[in-house]
């Protein structure tokens, strides 16, 4: 029976959210914020299936007490006939919940409204890929503008000619994680170079990885298990290089995993944000071993978010974008640039929820 099924999907979220219920009332949890924030947003996330919960099983006990009467031989007519009327009501009623619960399980997960922090690597094209690099990450900071969430600079490696060979930046908001988790993979650009004389035409990359941020309570980081080294930042020179050791590089001895940050003149500062970024690495490498059980269909279809994946192409010449997964192509790339990316993440949205249903 498909309430029966619902109800052993839901069961655990509303158990969890009646422990949060509990844990948030906690002197000792209100005292760590830290705890206490996080416990909060995961109270809200299963707040709406801990009510469809109840409302189920009040529904299914409105039907069981009914059919109870339809089987007592001493029932009158009137109220046999007010039992059918109970039943059809509450047949009705848990249709269309069910209707919408199955809806709900397969549009989000625990994961859909977390932060993200997001981190983009020149690969092959030299100069140029630094170059694509910087455009990127003005695509998303546009496209995140928009949408009226926060950015955070966490690190950057920037070129003399305002590329970067590496920037990690936070996005802050509602349903972030929802909207962007699809961008990890490789990007390509075909154009002709800012640094090409000739005017041939080239192909560079770039690699974007969406990691969803991790709070304190998803990954518990032992003392033991890093190594915290400062140094002096570096840079192009002038006034963005710190003459202290305000730089950091945390070392994750399990993993082999290594983050630095010199962004901030704080050293205090780097240090928080190596280890929000540490923190996110490992929470998604967990998130990936944990998926790589996950169906062949959707893997294959709507990709694996693996960085050498190649996931879509921006061809300047002939001002197009291609999503290779959904073989989705625009012809508008200069309004792309600028952030106006929503047609291939509703594009991929739809997509992914059509393999869903699949796989009910």
């Amino acid at each position: 029976m498909v309430q029966q099924s619902l109800i052993q999907k839901l069961e655990p979220m509303a158990k969890r959210f009646e422990e949060l219920e509990k844990l948030l009332a906690n002197p000792e949890v209100i005292g760590n914020q830290g705890l206490y924030r996080a416990y909060i947003k995961e109270r809200g996330r299963l707040q709406k299936q801990a009510e469809r919960y109840r409302r189920l099983t009040g529904l299914m006990e409105r039907r069981s007490e009914a059919e109870a009467i339809l089987k007592d031989k001493a029932a009158d007519r009137e109220l046999t006939t007010l039992a059918h009327e109970e039943i059809t009501q509450a047949e009705s009623s848990l249709n269309q919940l069910a209707d919408e619960i199955q809806k709900e399980l397969i549009e989000s997960d625990s994961e859909s409204d977390r932060d993200v922090i997001i981190e983009i690597r020149a690969g092959t094209g030299g100069d140029e890929a630094c170059l694509f690099a910087a455009d990127l990450f003005r695509m998303y900071t546009r496209y995140a503008e928009r949408r009226g969430w926060k950015i955070e600079m966490m690190e950057s490696n920037q070129t003399e000619l305002q590329g970067f060979k590496e920037v990690i930046f936070s996005i802050s908001g509602g349903d972030v994680f929802k909207y962007l988790r699809y961008e990890s993979g490789g990007h390509r650009v075909q154009r002709v170079p800012q640094t090409e004389a000739g005017g041939r035409i080239h192909t560079s990359a770039c690699t974007v990885a969406v990691l969803p941020e991790a709070e304190e309570i998803d990954v518990q980081i032992e003392d033991k298990d890093i190594e915290v080294d400062t140094f002096r930042s570096s840079g192009p020179g002038g006034q963005s290089v710190n003459k202290l050791n305000s730089a950091v590089r945390v070392t994750h001895f399990p993993t082999g995993i290594v983050v630095s940050c010199q962004d901030e003149k704080s050293q205090h500062k780097n240090r928080a944000k190596a280890m929000r970024i540490l923190r996110s690495r490992l929470y998604e490498r967990a998130r990936t071993e944990r998926d790589a059980a996950r169906s062949a269909l959707r893997r294959n279809l709507i990709g694996s978010g693996d960085r050498s994946e190649r996931i879509r192409t921006y061809n300047y010449p002939q001002n197009r974008v291609t999503d290779h997964r959904i073989n989705f192509t625009l012809h508008d790339l200069d309004h792309v640039m600028m952030g106006e990316i929503d047609p291939f993440i509703e594009k991929l949205l739809e997509y992914d929820r059509e393999l869903k249903l699949k796989e009910v």
